[in-house]
């Protein structure tokens, strides 16, 4: 028989070590509820979260527009390492308050007149919210048929607003140098008969891709990677407007043809980056044509009033180009990303693109869009979402009435600098840029007037108050004033004036 007082002590360490598991089980049960944010708790800091967001547009104009932290300040407020042990969502969101907000440059500020806009608007936010919550990775229609089906429908819409033609196909891209670069890599496949994709590039080294001096950095960058070379790319001098010239177009192409060359691509832009300068479409049109060359149409940011039916003579020639592109995420009130991308040959796009390894095969292949065929990524939001309650939510009517207003408020800044005697007017103004620059009259030489001029490029960005960008024009430096931004009025324009002219005499 076992001794009692034995027995009673395993007794004992048995309670004990049951115990000591039920607390470490229990510990960890907390620890993982504590680290699963649940619905309660989620709730909770929603609608924290969304008070601060309503909040913010509404006072976003008390913000410096550019930020105005140092280089690294930002940096070294952030922990070297992942916290070991999880946080509180209050901690970070504090920490997001007080370390990034100061760092952020706030191109919702109605005062942001720098670049192009970067747009938002109520309606596209709630969208991103809602595709943030859904988590959606659109590669292909098996994956999520709305996101598909929204994406063919909206671009459907755009092309019936903005006249492309009717036999086109559209897709959202992720930006302009994305839709570019696909453009070229389109380019370059047909005119190789797809053998590069699948050889190399052997026999096919003397590719060329025309543009204006005035062209985006993308175009570059594009041929770069579309291994065609930067050399290839063949800058044509512009006119006293800063528009292609298609005369030297028609001749380089002439020229690179007798010279053993392949012209490749064109980029006709409609809507200069420092100028927003409008190539004419249908005469480079008609040398592509000739020439049997791709016609790549980069409407990045001016694209957006080609809703307004007065401005679509820009596009005049269109339905001899092979692809256009515009951003909605830049002046249509659209969060980024979002770039719609029309193509002529669907298929040339598409034959381009398709990759169909076993994983990714489906039972609906080859009678829906699998829209990871047509781009360079296989995954993809859903960016059509956003696009949708933009539309719908502002109207076509309501779209148009908002970009008049815009550029109405560009008029009438270009109207103060050409009545003022110590400001002049670089480049005519195209739909709603003003490209000017400070020049008392006293002064002449161009060194010190671009010096004046960056100077006052500086102090006026420095107050906080406003946020400009600068181009160079002619080698004049030339201060850029892209009234754009989704909430902008007159006052704002008023304002920015007076600023400018009282930051001028305040330099001299």
């Amino acid at each position: 028989m076992q001794n009692p007082i034995a027995i009673g002590r395993k007794v004992n360490t048995l309670k004990f070590a049951t115990l000591f598991i039920f607390i470490v089980v229990n510990h960890h049960k907390k620890d993982n509820f504590n680290m699963n944010l649940k619905s309660k708790e989620f709730r909770k800091y929603a609608h924290q979260f969304v008070d601060w967001m309503a909040d913010y547009m509404d006072n976003v104009e008390d913000y410096p527009v550019k930020s105005q932290v140092l280089p690294k300040e930002i940096y070294n407020q952030i922990g070297d390492n992942i916290p070991y042990k999880g946080e509180d969502i209050e901690t970070i969101f504090n920490d997001f308050k007080k370390i990034i907000i100061p760092g952020i440059t706030h191109w919702q500020s109605p005062n942001f007149f720098a670049y192009f806009p970067a747009n938002t608007s109520p309606p596209s936010i709630l969208a991103e919210m809602l595709t943030a919550t859904l988590g959606v990775q659109g590669m292909k229609w098996d994956t999520s048929p709305a996101s598909t089906e929204l994406e063919e429908k909206m671009m459907e819409w755009f092309k019936k607003a903005i006249g492309i033609p009717y036999n086109w196909t559209g897709v959202i891209q992720d930006s302009a140098s994305s839709a570019t670069l696909a453009s070229i890599l389109t380019a370059r496949e047909q005119k190789s008969t797809y053998k590069i994709n699948q050889v190399g590039f052997d026999g096919f080294t003397k590719f060329r891709v025309y543009c204006s001096e005035e062209t985006h950095s993308s175009i570059e960058k594009g041929a770069k990677i579309a291994g065609i070379g930067k050399e290839n790319v063949v800058k044509i001098p512009t006119d006293e407007i800063l528009r292609l010239r298609p005369d030297l177009l028609h001749q380089t192409i002439k020229q690179d043809i007798n010279n053993g060359y392949q012209p490749l691509c064109i980029i006709a832009a409609i809507g200069t980056t420092g100028t927003t300068a409008i190539d004419p479409l249908n005469e480079i049109a008609e040398i592509a044509e000739k020439f049997k060359i791709w016609l790549h149409v980069d409407a990045a940011y001016a694209g957006s009033v080609l809703l307004i039916p007065e401005y679509q003579h820009l596009i005049k020639g269109i339905e001899k180009a092979d692809s256009f592109v515009f951003n909605p995420h830049k002046w249509l009130f659209t969060n980024f990303d979002c770039s719609i991308y029309f193509v002529k040959d669907k298929n040339a796009l598409v034959n381009t693109f398709e990759i169909l390894p076993e994983y990714l095969k489906t039972s609906t292949d080859g009678v829906v869009n699998n829209h990871c065929d047509w781009g360079v990524p296989l995954g993809r939001r859903f960016r059509s979402l956003k696009l949708w309650f933009v539309m719908r939510y502002y109207g076509l009517e309501g779209l148009q009435n908002k970009l008049r207003h815009h550029i109405e408020l560009a008029k009438w800044f270009e109207n103060k600098i050409m009545k003022s005697s110590e400001f002049k007017l670089i480049v005519p103004r195209n739909i709603n840029l003003v490209c000017f620059h400070f020049k008392p009259q006293e002064l002449s030489d161009i060194k010190k007037l671009n010096r004046l001029n960056e100077e006052l490029l500086h102090k006026l960005n420095a107050t906080g108050i406003i946020y400009l960008t600068h181009t160079k024009v002619n080698e004049i430096y030339t201060l850029r004033m892209a009234i754009g931004q989704t909430n902008v009025e007159q006052n704002h324009i008023e304002k920015a004036w007076e600023l400018i002219k009282e930051k001028a005499t305040e330099i001299v």
